[in-house]
């Protein structure tokens, strides 16, 4: 479990295929590598990854982590290059701070920026989500895109909108997104649950 919280941009070093459809990243951090145990969960750009190896080279640390064919094929991870910078997130431990809200770093698909408006003290995304994810978000609930925690603003159909604080777009990379941009969406937990359940009733 994550928070939606970032605590560190990471930037991607190598890309390299593997068999059986996975893709094996390598991903420089500023975390140090000693802390960073092989088995481990990082949530990358939204996406929960598990760590297989981890080091250090020319005083930088780094993890590497491989990606899956249904993970290539739902997230922005198909895209990712040398040099793709992404949000990190260690997995949230007994007796963190819950600043954001619980994200599971499963995504569920895309959201495809599709207005950006900067304003004097923040700037606001209008993202279009897909028709099956667009029931899951409502107006002042929680989503995480890219990996970050934050507030629906307002919902029309299949469009949402977010406002970001300065803080955000300086500490994450969602300052980066511009229009036709693709972001990881995590909708709500809670919303997916209250869903099933309706469903079932």
């Amino acid at each position: 479990m994550f928070t939606g919280i970032i605590s560190d941009i990471g930037e991607v070093i190598a890309v390299e295929p593997r068999a059986q459809g996975l893709t094996r990243l390598t991903i420089a951090c500023g975390y140090d590598p000693n802390t960073i145990g092989v088995g481990a969960s990082i949530a990358c750009s939204g996406v929960c990854l598990t760590v297989v190896a981890r080091g250090k080279e020319d005083d930088r640390g780094y993890f590497t982590v491989e990606a899956a064919a249904e993970t290539l094929r739902l997230t922005t991870v198909r895209n990712w290059r040398r040099g793709t910078r992404i949000n990190l997130e260690r997995a949230l431990k007994i007796g963190d701070e819950l600043g954001g809200h619980i994200v599971a770093g499963h995504a569920d698909g895309l959201a495809s920026v599709v207005a950006r408006a900067d304003l004097n003290d923040m700037a606001r995304f209008t993202l279009r989500s897909s028709e099956q994810l667009a029931p899951f978000i409502a107006a002042k609930g929680s989503l995480a895109l890219d990996g970050v925690s934050l507030t629906v603003n307002d919902v029309a159909g299949d469009t949402f909108s977010v406002l970001v604080i300065p803080h955000t777009l300086k500490v994450t990379t969602l300052g980066l997104l511009a229009v036709g941009d693709a972001a990881n969406l995590e909708v709500d937990l809670m919303a997916r649950y209250v869903a099933r359940l309706t469903q079932r009733s």
